[in-house]
């Protein structure tokens, strides 16, 4: 027999499951579709020997303004990480203080030999305007490539390569610096007005919080679907009709399952190793970043922001390296050697946990950049972070738009 549901959601990432909450919260029936293992998509967190390592480096910032409206923050037990960054030029490690998250840390900001006097002043006056202006007249700037209109505000290559690009690149995936300057200026004003954090069991605990609030068995998971179409999906195990179907896929999924919705982005890759290591003194959950051209683009002693990610006795650090075209990555020995480095640590008592490469990561956001694709394409639903930005707050938005859209359809 023919399975039937009312709504048929094709992936169980956090777009797909905040997009099927708001339909069953309406009381309808939906059902949600995942060929993996597990709920999050691209956002999973992995339980090995006692650590969580999380399948690539992710933080949730707080800034987000559609967090409070979808998630329950407290129940997530956010950990936060430093607000500065360390940044290693010359061979000597430089502290970037947030002024606006850590105000005594200006006088050493201003000191600091890093950058020339008047760059600073160029540098904190752009990112105190980001984080001033309201998100329409951020949104209502010309959409040139971000190293275009930092260079546009008076800003240096060498302020650039030392600290934007350091940063950046580990965020949007893309070292070049051609990323929608509109998407980096939002994200240049919510780490300016929020805090990274990590929930303490892990990303993964953001997608699972919403899942435990739909319906039981609205979740059915190792289900691939192999088409869909404006009455339903098929499956291996046969055909489920739906009054309406939403695709809630990755972008390259989406694209085999919708061919109407145009070109294929490209994407932004990184490879995360994990490694335990002996807890050092002064060990901090800071941001580390190389601008001495090493293929690091981040580690972070992630147990000393949130102890829960080791187990007793144990720290975690996480290194990161931005997939390139046409560049190999480094062996894990060489990963480790960079990590020990950056972090002015030895290499005795490094055991490599894990080592997670997501080629697919972000779809990447090249200007200009369409901030509000459409919820509707073809005959189904489509909603995912490329229907709006590569983060978790174009995620979220996007999954209660669809909604919104699909039940408008149902009445």
């Amino acid at each position: 027999m023919t399975e039937e549901h009312e709504v048929v959601v094709v992936g169980a990432g956090l777009a797909g499951l905040v997009c099927a909450r708001e339909i069953a919260g309406a009381g309808r029936d939906v059902l949600v579709l995942e060929a993996s293992d597990g709920v999050g998509g691209r956002i999973r967190t992995d339980r090995v020997d006692g650590f969580l390592v999380d399948r690539g480096f992710q933080v949730l910032n707080t800034g987000y303004p559609a967090l409070t409206d979808n998630l329950d923050l407290d129940a997530l037990d956010l950990c936060r990480l430093d607000d500065a960054v360390d940044v290693r030029r010359g061979g000597t490690m430089h502290t970037v203080t947030n002024p606006l998250a850590q105000p005594a840390g200006l006088p050493g900001l201003v000191s600091t030999d890093l950058l020339p006097l008047g760059q600073k002043l160029r540098l904190g006056a752009y990112v105190a305007q980001c984080a001033a202006l309201p998100v329409p007249r951020l949104l209502a700037r010309d959409d040139v490539p971000a190293r275009e209109a930092w260079r546009q505000a008076g800003l240096t290559t060498r302020t650039l390569d030392v600290v934007l690009k350091p940063f950046f690149a580990g965020l949007a995936l893309e070292p070049e610096l051609k990323t929608s300057r509109r998407f980096v200026d939002l994200m240049i004003r919510m780490f300016a007005r929020g805090r990274s954090t990590v929930p303490a069991r892990g990303m993964q605990a953001m997608p699972e919080q919403v899942a435990a609030a739909l319906p039981a068995d609205a979740v059915r998971l190792s289900c691939k679907v192999d088409a869909a179409d404006a009455t339903g999906v098929r499956t291996p195990g046969g055909r489920i009709n739906a009054r309406a179907v939403v695709v809630a896929t990755d972008h390259w999924t989406a694209h085999e399952l919708v061919p109407d919705l145009g070109p294929v982005r490209g994407a932004g890759g990184v490879t995360t190793w994990w490694h335990r290591t002996p807890v050092w003194e002064g060990q901090r959950g800071r941001l580390v970043t190389d601008a001495d051209g090493s293929p690091v683009a981040n580690t972070v002693v992630m147990s000393a922001a949130a102890p829960s990610y080791a187990p007793p006795g144990a720290g975690l650090v996480a290194t990161s390296v931005i997939h390139r075209r046409g560049q190999k990555l480094p062996d894990d020995r060489r990963v480790r050697e960079l990590a020990t480095q950056l972090h002015g640590q030895p290499d005795e008592g490094w055991e490599l946990v894990a080592r997670h490469d997501v080629p697919r990561a972000l779809p990447l956001m090249m200007p200009p950049h369409d901030f509000r694709r459409p919820v509707r394409v073809g005959t189904v639903f489509v909603c995912g972070d490329h229907r709006d930005t590569s983060s978790i707050q174009g995620t979220l938005v996007s999954g209660r738009r669809t909604a919104a859209a699909v039940l408008t359809r149902l009445r």
